[in-house]
Order: C-alpha cells, then structure tokens, then sequence
C-alpha cells in the first residue's frame, strides 16, 4: 500500500473543492511523508491495527490518507476557524465524513482530549503547536497518559533556526508574518512561537517519552508554483536531513512512558 500512497492521495486531492485541489495536489509529497513516518514505527502492523488522533489537522489530506488506507479509527481535531473554513465551508470535509473519520470541532488547549485519546495507537500533530497562544503542558501530557503506552506520540512543527532564517536574520529580514496579519487582524492566527530542536527534546523530556527520534524534512518550496523552485527544494532536502537543526521542518517522535519495547 505505501508505494501507492501518491496515486491514493492525488486521488483523494482531486475531490477536494475546486479551489483546493491544486494545494492539496502540491502538498501530495509531504503528506505521503507523514504517513510513511506513521507505518514505518510498526512494521508489524497492518493499518486496520492502528488507530490515530491527528490534532490541528484542519482540511488536509492526512487524516484522509490514512482512512483510505485503512486505519481502524481515524480522529481528527481542529477548532476550524481559518479563513478557509469560512470560505469553503463544510464541503472540504464531505470525504473525511464518507470515509468515517470522527471530527471534532473543539479547543484543545482549553477543553483537552485524554477522554478521547484513550487507547489510541498514534497522536500526531503537523504544524499546529505554534499557532497556540498557550502552553500544549498539559494537553500533551494528558493524551500521552491516555494512549496506547506501544503507540507513538510525533509533533512537527517548523524551525525557528533553520538555514534559511539564519541567514535572513544576519540580512535583518527574518519575519516569522506580515505586520497586517497580526496588527489589523481581530484574531491573530498566524505563528507565535517556532520550536527549535532543543525545544523538541525538552518536550519529550517533560512527556518521559521513550525511544526519542528528531528527525529533519524540507518541505519550504515545494508548494511553489516556479518548477525550479521546487526542483531545488528537492535537491536541498536531500542535503539538509542529516542536520535537523538546519531543516525547515522539525519532527518529534516518541513512544509513552511504559514497556520498553514493542509487542
């Protein structure tokens, strides 16, 4: 099934909105990714063993991905309330309800989910963290209790010291958004706080994760519309993953506190 998994997902892009398929299309490399990154911590695994919450996982295909795939039960999270729900409505979820995914509008960092997460075999998050405007402390401590303590727990967000801003900063040009988003916008959704590697690992350490990796992906470019653009994206991911803290995007992956190995 893994090396189907663009064919399923541009699949899966192409009954998107009309005004969505061509991001979810360009967006097919890094979701087949994530996924991978899933299946690959359970080698013995069949997909219909494994059950996810995907938290701040919005309109995107990998909640859809892994449905498709075959995932026991499949939740995904969000509060909905980007720009893009308001414009496209509830027609960007129709194929996440007809392939029975659970979704759950709610407040994470106030409401919580360790009644929901209980049992769950993998909690993921993509590049959500630093949108919050407090501390995931205890959310995170919450669904890591909770879960299967076999499963995995792998938070991704993008890097706060990566090649690209280092050299921005020295060039005094590193902005993590625009003055108008944050200054004439009523509610602020942009990012307010990027981790960095040390972050990461600080955060695993306060979870008592096990078996911790970081690993690095380079996925700034790849949704640009210029073909060179992209092709040198491709190129420099290949050369930046080895070095995590130089990447764009930074992921940790970890198992619950519990039995130190895999059944």
């Amino acid at each position: 099934m893994q090396t189907n998994l663009p064919q399923l997902l541009r699949g899966l892009s192409e009954k998107y909105p009309s005004e969505l398929v061509e991001s979810q299309l360009r967006d097919i490399p890094r979701i087949a990714d994530h996924i991978r990154l899933v299946l690959n911590e359970f080698p013995g695994k069949k997909p219909n063993e494994i059950s996810l919450c995907d938290i701040g996982g919005g309109l995107g295909l990998f909640s859809l991905g892994c449905a498709a795939l075959g995932f026991r039960r499949v939740l995904l999270v969000d509060d909905f309330r980007d720009k893009v729900n308001a414009d496209v409505g509830d027609d960007a979820l129709a194929q996440h309800k007809a392939l029975g995914i659970e979704i759950l509008s709610r407040d994470v960092i106030e409401d919580g989910l360790q009644r929901e997460c209980a049992g769950i075999t993998v909690i993921t998050s993509f590049h959500s963290m630093e949108h919050w405007h407090h501390s995931p402390k205890r959310l995170f401590r919450g669904v890591v209790e909770s879960m299967d303590p076999l499963g995995l727990f792998l938070l991704c967000g993008p890097n706060c010291a990566n090649l690209r801003k280092r050299a921005t900063a020295w060039l005094g040009r590193n902005k993590w958004s625009f003055m108008e988003d944050w200054y004439d916008s009523e509610l602020f959704r942009g990012h307010v706080r990027e981790p960095d590697v040390d972050d990461l690992r600080y955060i695993a350490h306060d979870l008592k994760l096990r078996e911790v990796q970081i690993v690095g992906r380079n996925w700034q470019g790849h949704h640009s519309t210029k073909p060179w653009i992209r092709s040198s994206a491709v190129i420099l991911d290949r050369a930046l993953r080895p070095f995590p803290s130089l990447c764009s995007d930074i992921y940790l992956l970890g198992r619950p506190p519990g039995p130190a190995s895999i059944g």
